[in-house]
């Protein structure tokens, strides 16, 4: 599902017009989008959290060759942890 099949799903559904709903999705995604860059987490009831967490410092050895150690820097990335009700009806 695309950005723009969502938008058609929401006009639809919320007898919306495509731009209105186009709008209502921006926004929606705008808001998610800030809270993550801030950190915090992000939690829809039934579907899932998505959070930040850090990643360390690590050292990285391409296969089979020990003297070319790099060092990978920390960073931090998003995770989804999916909700109950979603996970039983997709597995």
């Amino acid at each position: 599902m695309t950005k723009h099949d969502l938008i058609n799903i929401v006009s639809k559904k919320a007898h919306l017009t495509k731009k209105a709903a186009g709008e209502a999705v921006t926004a929606f995604l705008d808001e998610v989008e800030k809270s993550l860059v801030k950190g915090e987490k992000v939690v829809l009831s039934g579907f899932g959290t998505f959070y930040v967490s850090k990643v360390a410092d690590k050292q990285v050895v391409p296969f089979g060759n020990e003297v070319q150690r790099q060092t990978v820097k920390g960073h931090r990335v998003i995770n989804f942890r999916v909700g109950k009700p979603l996970k039983k009806k997709v597995w």
